[in-house]
């Protein structure tokens, strides 16, 4: 007679380093394909660029494009304009004990241009389009649109990611350009109206203390931000599996994933521009 296969249980004190191993070996397994189809989708562009038989669709682009970045501007610009005004509102009341209102201008310039600009537009673009292009390719997996894709031997990375990853990042750089620019209005505007500073004060006040690398280093990381939405949210949607709980599973997954995304690259590249003295 034959012996019965014994069961393989985990003992009890081990079971919460089983759990946190689990979570952790699965984390790395999500990141390493992020990375992977990052790399894939660098190698698909500039294939497209360099090379003669390899083409990104020019009309795909502009199309993401439009959709990920343009139809974004106005809830930006609604959210940056309201980051302004109270940014001018809750510094104003300390910095008039020691009798320099007028530095509301300096220290919005360099949080605005450095940080809060290229941040606002990148959570917002996460919530507007990341979440979007999750759904949308996770319901092209679900149908079976992309495996019809491999069938014709179109390879979805290059027609799928490609141009979604391109307009991310094209229209994150746009965005917090047009995000600096609104949240610094909005707060002049409360500045000359509200706070009593003049005009003139507010504005060499700003352009003393604001220089072009603030912008620049902001602009830097707004453009890395739109890289880890775009690719990010089709990693997320070209892993969906389980139908429209899937779906809903990869959208929300996207969501956490960008924010989160963003803030540590956030903070490791303050702390390279610290090191390198360029804040």
């Amino acid at each position: 007679m034959a012996t019965p296969p014994t069961e393989n249980k985990t003992p009890l004190v081990l079971v919460p380093v089983a759990f946190v191993g689990e979570r952790v070996l699965s984390l790395l397994d999500h990141v390493g394909s992020i990375l992977l189809l990052l790399v894939e989708a660098g190698r698909w562009l500039a294939r497209g660029v360099f090379g003669r038989r390899v083409r990104i669709g020019r009309q795909a682009i502009v199309s993401q494009i439009v959709r990920v970045g343009v139809r974004s501007i106005g809830i930006v610009s609604v959210v940056s304009g309201a980051v302004g005004f109270i940014l001018a509102f809750q510094l104003a009341p300390p910095l008039e004990e020691f009798g320099r209102k007028d530095l509301v201008a300096n220290i919005i310039a360099v949080a605005v241009l450095r940080e809060l600009g290229p941040l606002i537009g990148a959570i917002v673009l996460t919530g507007f389009a990341g979440a979007s292009i999750a759904a949308e390719i996770g319901t092209m997996v679900v149908s079976e649109e992309v495996e019809a894709l491999e069938a014709h031997a179109l390879n979805p990375v290059r027609f799928l990611v490609v141009p979604r990853v391109l307009a991310a990042l094209v229209s994150m750089t746009a965005l917090a350009v047009i995000s600096d620019v609104v949240a610094v209005a909005a707060a002049l505007l409360v500045g000359v109206t509200v706070l009593d500073i003049p005009y003139a004060t507010f504005v060499q006040n700003m352009l003393d203390q604001a220089k072009l690398v603030d912008f620049l280093t902001g602009v830097g990381k707004a453009t890395l931000f739109g890289m880890l939405i775009g690719v990010i949210a089709c990693g997320n949607g070209l892993r969906v599996t389980g139908g429209a709980a899937g779906v809903g599973r990869a959208t929300t997954g996207t969501v956490v994933q960008c924010v989160v995304a963003i803030i540590i690259a956030d903070l490791v590249f303050t702390a390279i521009f610290y090191a390198l003295k360029l804040v």
